[in-house]
This record gives C-alpha cells, structure tokens and sequence, in this order.
C-alpha cells in the first residue's frame, strides 16, 4: 500500500531556489500533485545549484524538485495571467516566496485569493515577514545565517563569525512551512475553512537559536551569559586520531565514567568538578577541554571499536567524500541511480521515512523548464488551437518551445 495521505491535494508551487521547493518536495513525498511554475528563464538553481551535463539540472535542483510537474508561464502577457488564475481555482493551496508587492501587482496575494475562495490554503514564505522593519528587504540563506546568529555562534566559539556550508535556514523553513501546510489542511478538512499562512525566515530561523543559545537569559533576572556553553566551547569539535577524526558525544554520569576509562584518564574518575551533569556545567570550560584533548595514539577505526564495547556514542567524521561511502549508507540502499530524460545517469536520494516497513516512493524526477505544460492547459480545459495560440504568443513555454 502507498503511502500517500494527501493524494487528491493539488499544490500550486510559485516557489524558487531552496526554501520554497523544500517545502513543496516534502509535500509532493507525500503524495500531493505539485504543479511548479517557472518563468521563461527557470529557476535559478537549475544553474546556481553547480555543474550539470546540460546546465539546466544542477545536482540540488534535482534533488529538491523531484515529484513535480512543470509548466513555464509569461505572468506579464495576459495569457500566462489567464492561465495562472486558472491554476489557483484548480488547486488546494499555493505556496509562495516571490516579494508581496509583485504577488499583489499579478493578484497572487493571500488577500485577493481568498476574498475569492475562502477555502483555500495560501502560505507566503517571507524573508523577514510583513509587518516588521525589514519587511520586503531581499534575502539568502547566508544573509539569514548572519542575521539570525548562527554564523555569530562560530564567532563565541572560534573568536570569528562562519557560515555553515550548506542552506541550512532554507532547509529547516522548509521544512516547517510543510508541517504548517499539513496543519492547515488538517484544519480545513474539519471546518471546511482555509488559512493565510505566512512563514518570516529571520524571526524562525533567530527563534531556532535562541530555543537553545537564550540559555541563562531565560531567567529574569539571568542567571548567566547567554549561549549553551558546552556547545560555545572551543573545544566542542571533533577530535583528531591517529588517521583521521572521530566524532562522539558524552553526556550521562555513566558515559562521562566510561569514556574516562577508555581514554586511560582516570586521574579525573573522583574528580568532583565532573562527578555530575550539574557540576560539568558548572565546569564546563575544564571538562570539554579534557573531552577534546586529541586521541591520537590510535586509529579512528580503532577508537570506534574500544567506543563502542563501552556502548558509548561515536561515529567517524565524515568528508563530503567518505559519506557515501559509509557501510550503513550503502546498506540502506539511501542513494540509488536513474536515467534522466537529458542528464543521463543521475542520483535519487530515497526517502529516509519508513512507513508499514517500506519507503515511500521518491517520486519522479524533476524535468526540464516546461516539460508538462501542455499535459496542465489541457487539464485545464484548454482546447489543443488555444493551447498553440498560447505558445506562439510566448505567455507559455513547453520544453520544445525555445525559451
């Protein structure tokens, strides 16, 4: 049986680049038709997302658009404006992160949708929200990573602010946007009733830090500096070995034992400053400096081995080379290859969900700018001499038409 619990929901999918495409493959994993719209120049993660055979399928626009059908629309001719209308009446929610003020000069907005139809579900992915300061400022995920104190947490542990390499604020919104999503339509099959959702990804992504880094300023009067001082410590990394890095974490009173044990530190087994959670945290500077003191008489394989035995938390340090190559990776059979329709032999990252023992299906791959347009108009109801008309007009583009 598969898994698809919003099969029937039609997505309408103004989204681009990472943040909003996150949300709407998550959605389409579960069973949603997505109907991606793009403009005649695509979405610029076809190229921004790095190297592809054709140009036009980065590896990241691959991954994120996977489950999708594809229509290319002109939004300033009337046509593509006809036809844009034509797909927010057909479809259960749309989901969009273009600017507010172009959504309301096309009549994309939340408020002018649902006038109309009070039943829909419309979620604005923002930068910075609608009602603050920032309000309409542009945005990407680096920008946010600063803003929002992520890359201000490198600079409390290592005395200089970094970027964490990957998109990390567009994924975690993402993802939040479809759990939002699937509230609202949880809400709406029992009122019948739809929602304006609007997700800002400064204010979540500075309320994702501070649920762990406020810390001490929780209290008033605090009781502390901010920031979790095990996690702001300089020598909370992973720790060399003899051939490489190893990763672990150490928490419980029994583990903190263990790993003293293991490690021939036992100077420091009756040492009260680290007898208890209470008094690690207390002397958490002290205690992270003996926990990342290199291991460097031994291989990472061999620690992972003595770790282990002592059923303590540890696992390599993984380069964007060796984690492919990770055993329990190539077990679970998480990446896998396909014939792409101009890309040629391409990854499929699988679903890491099970469901009744079995992943869901990871969907088809996605296609090139305009693959479905015809397929859409003519659900649409679009007769086969409108739907020519609409192409030599240029207001929509399928993928044979030169863009």
């Amino acid at each position: 049986m598969k898994f698809e619990p919003l099969k029937g929901i039609k997505i309408l999918d103004l989204t681009a680049v990472v943040v909003g495409p996150v949300a709407t493959w998550r959605l389409g994993q579960y069973g949603a038709t997505i109907i991606k719209v793009e403009n005649p120049s695509g979405d610029l993660m076809r190229g921004l997302g790095g190297m592809s055979p054709t140009g036009q399928h980065s590896g990241a626009y691959l991954h994120l658009n996977r489950g999708k059908k594809n229509i290319c629309l002109d939004l300033k001719k009337e046509g593509g404006q006809q036809i844009i209308q034509k797909l927010v009446e057909w479809c259960d929610v749309i989901v969009a992160n273009m600017r507010p003020d172009a959504l309301e000069r096309l009549g994309l907005d939340a408020s002018t949708i649902r006038s109309k139809y009070p039943e829909k579900i419309y979620c604005l992915i923002t930068g910075y929200g609608t009602d603050g300061p920032y309000s309409g400022l542009p945005t990407y995920d680096s920008v946010l990573q600063g803003a929002s104190g992520i890359a201000g947490l490198t600079m409390a542990r290592d005395g200089k602010p970094a970027y964490v390499p990957m998109l990390i604020c567009d994924h975690v919104v993402g993802e939040i946007t479809a759990g939002t999503i699937m509230a609202a339509l949880m809400q709406r099959q029992n009122t019948g009733i739809g929602a304006s959702l609007e997700i800002p990804m400064f204010e979540t992504m500075a309320s994702f830090v501070l649920q762990e880094h406020l810390a001490q300023q929780s209290f008033e009067p605090p009781v502390g500096p901010p920031g979790d001082l095990r996690l702001l410590s300089p020598h909370n990394q992973p720790v060399k070995t003899k051939d490489g890095y190893i990763s672990f974490t150490i928490n419980t009173d029994a583990q903190v034992q263990a790993f003293l044990k293991i490690t021939d530190r036992a100077e420091f087994l009756h040492d009260e400053r680290f007898a208890s959670v209470a008094s690690r945290a207390k002397y958490v500077s002290e205690w992270f400096e003996i926990r990342g003191t290199a291991l460097e008489n031994k291989t990472t394989d061999e620690w992972l081995t003595i770790f282990r035995e002592a059923d303590l938390p540890a696992m390599p340090c993984h380069t964007l080379e060796t984690l492919t190559n990770d055993p329990h990776i190539k077990a679970v059979e998480l990446i896998d290859f396909e014939n792409h329709p101009t890309e040629g032999k391409t990854a499929v990252i699988r679903s890491t969900i099970q469901v009744d023992g079995n992943y869901p299906s990871a969907r088809s791959a996605a296609v090139p700018c305009g693959w479905d347009t015809n397929e859409i108009l003519s659900e649409l109801g679009y007769s086969t001499i409108e739907m020519e008309k609409l192409l030599v007009e240029k207001a929509a583009y399928n993928y044979k038409t030169e863009i």
